[in-house]
């Protein structure tokens, strides 16, 4: 493990510690950075409200490592496989989508969404080079346009 990977993992026990839950962080590496999967006993508290307390954690964790030296990628924060389930369903949800706009020609919207899961929209409609896709809305939550490209 490397001294940014321990402290990535000391960071997150020491808030969830500090949240009085009791969880482990084990990590992954991916091609995008590092993910850390929770799991424990109270690890079903951060999924509450939709997931709320786990985007909150990993806003915590963003704005602590941003900034972090050699740049080793995002670090993600997922719960129980609960991300990694709804990152999946959004990419499915994208795939539909983008095959609708293309078939029907109609401009097809998804959101709002936070700026993680508009660039996984994205992504999906870039893997097709006849569709376009474009952010849309102010603040952090937008909606993704999905569109023939002209």
């Amino acid at each position: 493990m490397s001294d940014f990977e321990a402290k990535v993992q000391e960071f997150v026990g020491n808030l969830t510690s500090a949240m009085g839950l009791s969880v482990e962080a084990a990590i992954e590496r991916t091609p995008d950075g590092l993910r850390l999967n929770l799991q424990g006993d109270d690890a079903s508290v951060l999924l509450a409200r939709r997931g709320e307390p786990l985007q909150a954690l990993q806003h915590l964790v963003d704005s602590a490592f941003r900034e972090a030296p050699g740049d080793p990628g995002r670090v993600l924060v997922d719960c129980l496989g609960f991300r990694r389930d709804k990152d999946l369903e959004l990419r499915q949800m994208a795939k539909f989508l983008a095959e609708k706009a293309k078939t029907t020609g109609a401009e097809q919207q998804i959101g709002p969404l936070n700026a993680y899961e508009r660039r996984l929209v994205h992504l999906v409609v870039a893997e097709d080079p006849a569709l376009s896709s474009e952010s849309i809305g102010d603040a952090a939550q937008k909606t993704v346009t999905i569109s023939r490209r002209r």
